[in-house]
């Protein structure tokens, strides 16, 4: 049997082949970002990802990751455009000659938290006491911490307590069971402390005027390739505007953050409430050149105290923080 099909038909059946490329075509471009499973990132990327990315021009496709150094090898490899880490490890690709920059996510740092009842106050109370410290001995927070124990009481913290290392959950098991008087945690872990009774003995934030640092640099950021940026300036900059948008609806709607609890893992309404004011506390203005000299300063800071905590850097170099977006 022979089938005939006309100019008409052909027109159609083209058409009809055509529309899926099309289709295709009109789908904005993706924007993928890598993150780790029980992250806090995941919060903004949920309220980005319920239209806040197609009202800005693209598309996000999260890829869930196992840890931090999981999340570097997949953006070193070009699995994602974009992950959330720290500046110093942005100043280290850099000055690797690398093309890698930063746009501010949080401030939020951790804190040093006490039970009341060890009697734990201020840093004078330290010595002869059971520390433990998130994140290991070139923590950025532990550094500061042992710079402002050496100014405000003559202490040189890691011989005046016992000092024990480990991860930021065994810490909060060990703090509650009695096990270490003080914790030096990340701040999400911190404020389920907040929650539990715990109170701040030091906190990093409140410290840094005392260590010569008037404006705290932004801890973590998006970091992207600047090719990327540049190749899609559009799309960087709609991503960008998507953040700070998600950060603006965190700050303000309550009934948001009911939507997010059950990624929050918060097991009351104490937990929930600290945790969602502590992330709320570490939303940043829009980005600025002063973002880039606070962070010069604290780096030359850390450089003065311990030199591996930033990676032998002795200065910022130049495009760790993009000048291409500024809110």
């Amino acid at each position: 049997m022979t089938l005939r099909i006309g100019r008409r038909g052909a027109l159609i059946a083209g058409a009809m082949l055509a529309a899926p490329a099309l289709l295709r075509a009109q789908e904005p471009p993706r924007v993928r970002v890598g993150t780790l499973q029980f992250g806090t990132v995941n919060w903004e990327l949920a309220v980005i990802g319920d239209g806040l990315d197609r009202r800005h021009g693209f598309v996000l496709e999260p890829l869930v990751l196992a840890d931090k150094d999981a999340a570097a090898v997949a953006f070193q490899s070009g699995a994602v455009d974009l992950i959330v880490t720290d500046w110093i490890w942005v100043a280290r690709q850099r000055e690797a000659g690398r093309d890698v920059s930063f746009v501010p996510f949080s401030l939020t740092v951790g804190a040093l938290m006490a039970d009341p009842k060890t009697g734990i106050r201020t840093i004078q109370h330290l010595p002869g006491k059971r520390l433990g410290v998130a994140g290991g001995e070139d923590d950025k927070s532990w550094v500061l911490i042992q710079a402002y124990a050496r100014k405000a009481a003559g202490l040189d913290l890691p011989r005046a307590a016992v000092v024990n290392f480990a991860a930021p959950p065994l810490l909060n098991q060990l703090a509650l069971r009695g096990d270490l008087d003080a914790v030096l945690n990340f701040w999400q872990f911190a404020a389920r402390l907040s929650a539990k009774g715990f109170q701040p003995v030091v906190e990093i934030g409140k410290i840094l005027p005392a260590l010569g640092l008037d404006r705290p640099p932004p801890l973590l950021g998006w970091v992207f390739r600047d090719s990327w940026a540049n190749q899609n300036p559009d799309l960087a900059r709609g991503f960008f505007d998507a953040s700070f948008a998600a950060k603006a609806a965190m700050r303000s709607d309550d009934a948001l953050w009911q939507t997010l609890r059950p990624q929050m893992q918060a097991e009351d309404d104490a937990v929930f409430t600290a945790l969602r004011d502590g992330y709320r506390a570490g939303i940043p203005a829009a980005p600025s050149p002063a973002d880039a000299t606070a962070a010069a300063a604290a780096l030359r800071l850390m450089a003065g105290i311990t030199p591996a905590a930033v990676g032998g850097l002795k200065a910022l170099p130049p495009g760790t923080f993009w000048s291409g977006y500024g809110g």
